[in-house]
């Protein structure tokens, strides 16, 4: 179906809700796998060797989500540290970040896909984006990256997730079969 000339979607509209829903997902798994595994043992879970654990992934999701829209809106993110070592603690983060995204005044993201986003790594190196660019190229798949990650994380773990819980957000379907 093709989409109609000249509609536009607000950069509010295409972070903040993905963002939260995600997190809040993400914050619902770890109940699943506390309710299922031993939680120490799922902490220190990678799917290689070369790959940061779970709380890792919980904390570069997070921080994907508050840089981009701080970035998007030109403000500062919260400092969050990486120092969560329990899924209380990692839900926590999950609900702060949330709360960081939500505030963000929309007015503030309206300009967003004009600005200019600088990324910069310790090496020196970096990419140089206008805020569109940036949401769609970078921060989007950067941030569903990481939630994949845990997801792929506690699912090799023998969590029973699936594709329900990664759309939980979406509810129970809202058309119904005819009777």
């Amino acid at each position: 179906m093709p989409y109609a000339v000249g509609m536009s979607i607000s950069i509010h509209d295409v972070s903040v809700p993905v963002f939260a829903n995600s997190l809040r997902n993400m914050a619902a798994w770890l109940d699943k796998a506390a309710s299922e595994k031993p939680e120490a043992e799922l902490l220190f879970g990678r799917l290689a060797p070369d790959m940061r654990p779970l709380p890792a992934q919980y904390q570069m999701a997070s921080d994907s989500a508050k840089n981009a829209v701080a970035r998007l809106a030109g403000i500062e993110a919260p400092a969050m540290p990486d120092v969560e070592a329990s899924f209380a603690e990692l839900k926590e983060r999950c609900a702060r970040t949330i709360a960081f995204v939500e505030g963000v005044d929309p007015a503030a993201l309206a300009t967003g896909a004009e600005r200019e986003v600088e990324l910069k790594f310790p090496n020196g190196m970096g990419y140089r984006f206008t805020g569109q660019a940036y949401l769609t190229g970078f921060a989007l798949p950067n941030f569903f990256f990481h939630v994949t990650t845990a997801y792929a994380i506690l699912r090799g773990a023998g969590v029973s997730l699936g594709k329900p819980d990664f759309l939980q957000h979406l509810g129970p379907p809202n058309i119904q079969p005819a009777r």
